[in-house]
């Protein structure tokens, strides 16, 4: 069985207060975007893979610029599973400790599952905000579902992600959905008028001492590509821009923000007209990030002095997405 993973993008994301146990209490809507997505790929032990296996081919034994192998593969110590990871920018990770293998641990200690082997191709970038490894973990967990029939409904799946990671259970439903809590908690919530699948915008590495560099090679490529981000139509399309050379920890960009209540609650701010959220929709993680990583800063006004109708970091970054 093989599929493609999809990332998210967060409309807003409050920052509400720190919990006893460590993690925080936000708010945030959940976006799928379907322009980025990893391949996944689970067989049976016994079998052999007809897709991934030829992908995976065109890796080799290569190391990337980082020192790292492009291809990991690992065995668990009962041997039920194998997994192989590979990424062009290197795999920097233990195979047997990604989302997906633990995703499969968790099934398979209530369920007993067979041996299986795991393939991924991560193409998301990794510490972008985009939620990649969590989509990876869910869409595991839907994997194995069906293959081995458990007839698990999607409430019962989504508990099962959400001990894999506060976003995980977002992506077993994989639509427009607001978080609360760790954000393991989900209700519906409808965007009407807008596109999830835009064509993402990737800013090439460039000399992270100037604070101008990425802003300006963004610049460059939307001047070059002649990109004006209004609809005419009054319909909106979703854009992600992936910085690349620029990761950020997720615990980093917790550890630079003070929790505090929005003026004025998310779901009320959702309800305003898109060209209302400029001033009034934001993410709270921006100010530390951009902070500590001042290169990515000026993006945000690059994407509206191009027209953008609405643009913001994803998540705890570096990804931003922008609607036009």
């Amino acid at each position: 069985m093989l599929t493609r993973p999809n990332v998210k993008v967060n409309f807003g994301l409050n920052v509400l207060r720190r919990r006893e146990d460590g993690f925080h209490d936000i708010e945030t809507l959940f976006v799928p975007y379907s322009g980025l997505s990893d391949n996944l790929e689970i067989i049976c032990g016994d079998d052999y893979s007809r897709t991934m296996g030829s992908i995976l081919e065109g890796y080799g034994n290569k190391t990337a610029e980082s020192g790292h192998p492009c291809v990991k593969q690992a065995i668990s110590p009962d041997g039920k599973l194998i997994i192989t990871i590979a990424r062009q920018e290197g795999v920097d990770w233990e195979p047997l400790e990604d989302l997906c293998a633990k995703a499969y641990f968790l099934l398979e200690k209530d369920f007993n599952l067979p041996a299986v082997k795991i393939f991924l191709e991560k193409c998301s970038p990794v510490g972008a905000g985009l939620g990649g490894g969590s989509s990876d973990a869910a869409f595991t967990l839907k994997m194995l579902n069906s293959m081995f029939s458990l007839k698990l409904d999607e409430n019962t799946l989504a508990s099962y992600a959400s001990r894999l990671g506060s976003d995980c259970a977002f992506f077993i439903f994989n639509r427009p959905m607001r978080g609360s809590g760790r954000g393991e908690i989900l209700s519906e919530f409808n965007l009407e008028g807008i596109r999830f699948d835009g064509c993402p915008l990737r800013i090439p590495s460039t000399d992270s001492s100037d604070p101008e560099s990425f802003a300006g090679k963004l610049e460059e490529i939307l001047i070059a590509n002649g990109h004006c981000f209004r609809s005419e139509d009054g319909d909106l399309t979703l854009h992600a821009v992936i910085p690349e050379g620029v990761g950020v920890r997720t615990s980093e960009a917790y550890r630079g923000i003070t929790p505090h209540l929005p003026e004025i609650p998310l779901e009320q701010v959702l309800s305003l007209p898109v060209e209302k959220w400029k001033d009034t929709l934001c993410n709270d993680f921006e100010e530390s990030v951009f902070r500590a990583h001042p290169e990515i800063s000026g993006i945000k006004d690059v994407l509206y002095r191009h027209g953008a109708v609405y643009a913001a970091m994803s998540g705890s970054g570096s990804a931003f997405f922008f609607l036009g």
